[in-house]
């Protein structure tokens, strides 16, 4: 069995997380830098590794965070399960400010970021139709009901180019397409833990209601803050919660993201570039 190491990474408002025996960390590794040292300690003797994807003080919009080297340097750091804790506008009356959406699926309308960690040299296919872990999701489910957090369970995130908000126009098509909450963070984030082998799951804290809603008009941001911060008090009670309940061996995820890689490298043993296999050796060393 693998010992489980749970992964954080904190998106707007999330820059820190309470650990035990805790370490700033700089990890390199072959992607380029991530978005900033990683946050290694213990919650209840669980380890932990918490990544601020923006970086401390916010310093990257989401179309320059480097995805491919988070998720790398997370896979180095000995991660098993990965949690992403991000605020997120809603499409849906129900979904108000604060609700705590845990998505299963994505929407991927990001058009300025590097999305595979493979490509000519070593090419690999991944099957992502459920690119969220049910086992992980019913795991931050069960903390949000214990710390009594408002949530809802399942609905699909679109992931947008940012970093401007939506237009009124965009707002309404994609309420009328059927999403349910938007972001800027969790795409290719999803698909490179799962190319990574991570078990994946996403925590989408309502800001907002972007700006299709009657009552609430344009996105403000002062009101946006205002209840991140309620929102960031609330994802540090489920984190540790989360945490305390994890088994301390991780579980086979029930659709094989922890074997995404099993038959996913199509490209033949001779004619692979020995350049990429290096890269690639935190997140495919397994099947490489």
């Amino acid at each position: 069995m693998t010992k489980a190491v749970l992964g954080i990474v904190g998106g707007s408002g999330v820059y820190d997380i309470e650990l035990e025996n805790a370490r700033w960390e700089k990890v390199s590794g072959p992607w380029g830098e991530p978005s900033d040292e990683l946050r290694i300690g213990e919650i209840d003797g669980l380890p932990v590794v918490f990544l601020p994807r923006h970086g401390r003080g916010h310093r990257l919009s989401p179309s320059t965070i480097n995805y491919r080297a988070n998720i790398d340097a997370l896979k180095r750091a000995g991660v098993t399960d990965l949690v992403s804790v991000s605020a997120c506008g809603s499409f849906r009356e129900e979904l108000s400010p604060g609700t705590f959406v845990i998505v299963d699926q994505f929407i991927d309308l990001t058009f300025a970021r590097e999305k595979s960690f493979f490509g000519e040299g070593c090419v690999a296919h991944v099957t992502v139709d459920k690119p969220v872990s049910p086992g992980l999701a019913d795991k931050v489910e069960a903390a949000a009901k214990a710390e009594g957090i408002s949530h809802h369970r399942g609905g699909t995130y679109l992931a947008m180019e940012g970093p401007q908000f939506s237009t009124l126009a965009e707002s309404h098509h994609y309420r009328a397409s059927g999403y349910d909450v938007i972001g800027m963070t969790n795409m290719p984030e999803a698909k490179l833990a799962r190319e990574a082998e991570l078990c994946y799951a996403t925590v989408a804290m309502v800001t907002d209601y972007d700006s299709w809603h009657p009552d609430h008009g344009s996105v403000d941001i002062q009101a946006i803050l205002k209840v991140m911060g309620e929102n960031t008090a609330h994802a540090k009670r489920l984190v540790t919660r989360l945490a305390k309940e994890l088994p301390e061996e991780h579980e086979p995820c029930p659709i094989g993201s922890d074997r995404a890689l099993e038959y996913a490298v199509i490209t033949a043993p001779e004619a692979r570039d020995p350049e990429l296999l290096k890269k690639l050796d935190a997140v495919a060393g397994r099947v490489l």
